[in-house]
């Protein structure tokens, strides 16, 4: 999964320089506030709405945003009301993707998610057609501590329960059962890592590997429905071997 490890922190770091275009700000506030409207104001005994308010936070989104966002999902200030619609389909090259909605809207958000789809080579499927392929899990991207190895985050990480840990250029990813996210994001704060990026996620539990063709129509499909306002968050199940990332990053 180098590739898709890979692309996944391309589009973190991507994220950030929309966050300051306050393109995501609209997407994160309809997260805290159907998070609110779902399971209340309290981060404490909401985990969604604790996962919405750390992300907020690491793109700088002002505090008072935030608290605005959640009193309009528990109904203290008017807001819209969205729902939660999950899309499932396939991309070039029989990529299988996942598409997280919040809409108010669902026949709007459906018609244009289709026409998304088409465009780019893709096509919508029905509910449950790619979903059985990803696995609900947490994932922790730790920046490298220098001088440590595999092997060393390897030992600490038995201490934090986690299910897996591979090795980037720029650090490592961990994977938590989504139960046992919180606790060891504590965990390595506690041990002094820096936190690059943490959320609970749907990793695919294979891949398909992309040629360079097929790699950009992928991509520019999945920044497609990225761009729509409705979409929340975009998995997808593709491999983009180290040789093409390179073209593609050049």
């Amino acid at each position: 999964m180098a590739g898709h490890s890979k692309w996944s922190q391309i589009k973190h770091k991507k994220a950030k320089v929309d966050a300051q275009r306050g393109k995501l700000f609209t997407k994160l506030i309809r997260e805290l506030t159907a998070a609110a409207r779902i399971g209340g104001g309290n981060p404490d005994f909401n985990p969604r709405l604790r996962a919405a308010i750390e992300k907020a936070k690491s793109y700088n989104m002002p505090q008072e945003n935030i608290e605005r966002a959640i009193k309009k999902g528990t109904g203290e200030l008017p807001g819209v009301n969205y729902e939660e619609v999950e899309y499932e389909g396939y991309g070039p090259g029989g990529v299988a993707i996942i598409v997280k909605t919040l809409t108010d809207n669902k026949n709007r958000t459906t018609g244009e998610l289709r026409h998304i789809f088409s465009k780019h080579g893709g096509n919508l499927g029905t509910s449950g057609c790619v979903e059985w392929q990803f696995k609900t899990v947490g994932m922790i991207l730790l920046k490298k501590k220098e001088g440590m190895t595999e092997d060393d985050v390897m030992m600490i990480a038995l201490e934090a329960g986690v299910e897996d840990i591979k090795e980037t250029e720029e650090g490592f990813e961990i994977i938590t059962a989504p139960e046992d996210f919180y606790n060891a994001k504590k965990f390595f704060e506690e041990k002094g890592f820096e936190i690059e990026h943490a959320e609970i996620t749907k990793n695919p539990s294979n891949t398909v590997k992309l040629d360079e063709k097929d790699a950009i129509k992928v991509i520019k499909l999945i920044e497609a429905l990225e761009e729509n306002d409705d979409v929340q968050a975009v998995y997808s199940n593709f491999d983009i071997p180290d040789e093409v990332m390179e073209k593609l990053s050049a």
